[in-house]
């Protein structure tokens, strides 16, 4: 089957978005259930860090001119612990490689133990419009076992601030926690919605090597986690609260009433193109037909070395073949209320094989189709992870 070839179609980043992925690596404290590139670190040279993007984003810039911005994210690490200067001169930095679109979407990821009034106007008169809150969890004890410096109280509060300074904000909970019934998790979601959230993302826990929770389970320690079935209940009560309340998800583990969805992640799960900048950041850009993946030194003080010396901070990009590109378009647009799209595939693969896998998930209830798209149906969304072997298993 023929593939399209540059200047076949519009380019990818026309497509499906091009965004600025922003790592600030440092924490007050490393959370236990946390496989993210982050550190605690006393000091921080604020204005070293902030030239150091500045150098990151001129090279970013010379490789992708011409490009229409859509979104910045702030991600890390603790981004509310970033001077808000510094916050400036990295969006400061962006507009002069890349023209912003008039809705531009800028996100900053704040925990709510680092939150202050005064500190998120500042942040509002850099540029950033749109708030992501760590809440976690909306029990103390709970707070307390996800190793967070918060309580419930301090995070109720600084949800109020960022509903008082910005206009778009969201925040996170995690559920399928340690001794979680599916009664207290239900109590737990509405008493969030109590505080009318127009976007949320609510994950399960997940335990990963190399945390200290991963730590914990591999040693027997870590007690009270819920079987597949409670997972599973956990879940399907999960969507049926937020769908009764006019918050369903448009993504897996993402919620928003219409117009609230996140841009920039969204850029991620359509495939889009993405540059990443900090320690450990991944990006993803299609450069004269080719799609490069690109991924950043993961140690602070290396990749500060590296920006201030003036040599790219990126490791040795990839190439990605089109199968490559296939398998993580898959793995990303599938998570997606909306799906997956079949020309989009059919430009990185074949599909006829892939529609008869489709027709055949199609019949179980587990796959929906029209003709233009396909994706997992409600039914088939907790069975994600086996939708996907079954399509995966010859792309």
């Amino acid at each position: 089957m023929k593939h399209s070839k540059p200047g076949d179609a519009r380019e990818n980043w026309e497509e499906s978005g091009f965004g600025l992925y922003v790592h600030w690596p440092f924490c007050a404290a490393k959370c236990p259930y946390c496989d993210f590139n982050s550190y605690v670190s006393k000091e921080v040279s604020h204005v070293q860090w902030a030239e150091a993007f500045e150098r990151e984003i001129l090279n970013a810039g010379a490789a992708t001119q011409g490009r229409t911005l859509d979104s910045i994210f702030f991600g890390g690490g603790t981004p509310s612990l970033m001077d808000p200067q510094t916050t400036k001169r990295i969006i400061d930095a962006a507009q002069r490689q890349w023209t912003f679109r008039n809705s531009i979407e800028i996100t900053l990821e704040a925990n709510p133990s680092s939150v202050e009034y005064g500190k998120f106007v500042d942040f509002q008169s850099a540029g950033v419009n749109r708030i992501s809150l760590g809440i976690q969890s909306l029990d103390d004890q709970a707070l307390r076992r996800l190793g967070r410096l918060h309580s419930v109280e301090t995070a109720q509060k600084a949800w109020d601030i960022a509903n008082k300074v910005f206009d778009h904000a969201s925040f996170d909970l995690i559920y399928a926690r340690q001794n979680q019934s599916l009664k207290s998790w239900e109590a737990e979601l509405l008493e969030a919605f109590q505080m009318n959230p127009n976007h949320l993302s609510l994950y399960q826990l997940t335990v990963e090597d190399g945390t200290a929770f991963g730590d914990l389970l591999s040693r027997g320690r870590l007690q009270g986690l819920p079987d597949e079935d409670l997972g599973a209940d956990l879940y399907e009560r999960t969507q049926d609260i937020c769908n009764e309340r006019g918050i369903p998800a448009y993504e897996i583990s993402n919620h928003a009433v219409s117009g609230e969805e996140s841009v920039h992640n969204r850029i991620y799960w359509r495939g889009g193109d993405f540059v990443g900048i900090g320690p450990g950041a991944h990006g993803r850009l299609t450069i004269g037909g080719r799609r490069i993946a690109t991924v950043q030194e993961k140690t602070p003080a290396k990749w500060l070395l590296r920006a201030a010396e003036g040599r790219a901070a990126e490791q040795d990009p990839e190439v990605l073949n089109l199968t490559d590109q296939a398998r993580e378009y898959l793995l990303m647009s599938m998570r997606m209320a909306e799906g997956t799209q079949f020309d989009k595939l059919d430009r990185l693969t074949p599909v006829s094989a892939l529609k008869r896998k489709i027709q055949h998930l199609d019949q179980l209830g587990l796959v929906w189709q029209d003709g233009q798209k396909f994706g997992a149906t409600p039914e088939g969304r907790p069975l994600l992870n086996r939708i996907l072997l079954e399509l995966l298993s010859d792309t």
